[in-house]
């Protein structure tokens, strides 16, 4: 891709999305705008370019921004984190909190959630509660494909076999009978609403406040000035006391915040929280 193609791209991308695409990235970019040349059969990338900006629909934009930021999810994933969120709603319910809410922010196609939401209902006494999980993504194709709830045996191999049993039904893949898939059941699914959500635009319209919140690996995405946006909008939601984790890789240097870091990557709002 040659570098001014690259650089009206990346325009694009910070200008719609605060998505920050550094110089260096043209084989990259060149390799997921790729993927929607053959999808919609495009001849080349500024063809393609002039059809983001002709799109009013908005609808391509969002397959363009979600091919650019995708990156790689599973269950489970960083699992210091959901031991963390069982002690942290146990916590909770012993001191006899009644409602949980829980932010998943960048949820992609649904592997945090749910993972959020086993680890959550595997607590002594929280299936008798008012939990609801909030997750969020930029991506409309994205979300939907979250909401259904269905998962490859190979996307399934982190999730133990208990927990697959109880919160997952088996079933054959549409597209290829002899594959395996496994589907959410609709007593994990209903602890879950997902919305369409672009983490680069706050003030956001949920009202919190959120007891823990997940925004994990998509600060890496971001430049400084939409990163403090975006931790500043997440403190503003969440209640004193709550628990927040970004990802193992990324940090909160340079941003002011009333974070308190309890080890790298989990932090927490000072105050009590308990309600």
């Amino acid at each position: 891709m040659e570098l001014q193609l690259f650089q009206r791209f990346a325009a694009l991308a910070y200008e719609k999305a605060g998505i920050s695409i550094k110089p260096g990235k043209e084989a990259l970019v060149s390799a997921r705008v790729a993927k929607r040349l053959r999808a919609l059969s495009l001849p080349d990338a500024e063809t393609y370019l002039r059809h983001l900006e002709e799109d009013r629909s908005g609808e391509e934009l969002m397959r363009f921004l979600d091919v650019i930021s995708t990156h790689f999810t599973s269950f489970f994933r960083e699992p210091d984190h959901f031991q963390l969120l069982e002690a942290e709603l146990t916590h909770r319910v012993e001191a006899g909190q009644r409602r949980l809410r829980i932010w998943s922010a960048a949820s992609s196609t649904g592997e945090e959630p749910y993972t959020i939401a086993m680890t959550a209902l595997g607590v002594k006494g929280v299936e008798a509660l008012d939990l609801k999980i909030l997750a969020t993504d930029i991506a409309a194709d994205t979300l939907r494909q979250a909401a259904e709830g269905c998962y490859s045996a190979a996307r399934m191999e982190p999730v133990p076999q208990a927990l697959r049993a109880r919160w997952f039904t088996r079933k054959r893949d549409p597209h290829e009978p002899t594959a395996e898939m496994w589907e959410a059941k609709p007593e994990l699914k209903s602890r879950i609403s997902f919305r369409r959500l672009n983490l680069a635009e706050p003030p956001f319209p949920m009202a919190g406040p959120f007891d823990v919140v997940f925004c994990r690996n998509v600060l890496i995405y971001f430049d400084q000035p939409t990163r403090q946006r975006l931790i500043s909008a997440i403190e503003g939601l969440l209640r004193p006391g709550g628990l927040f984790c970004i990802g193992h890789t990324e940090t909160l240097s340079g941003i002011r915040c009333g974070f308190k870091m309890q080890r790298p990557s989990v932090f927490r709002l000072p105050g009590e929280g308990v309600a």
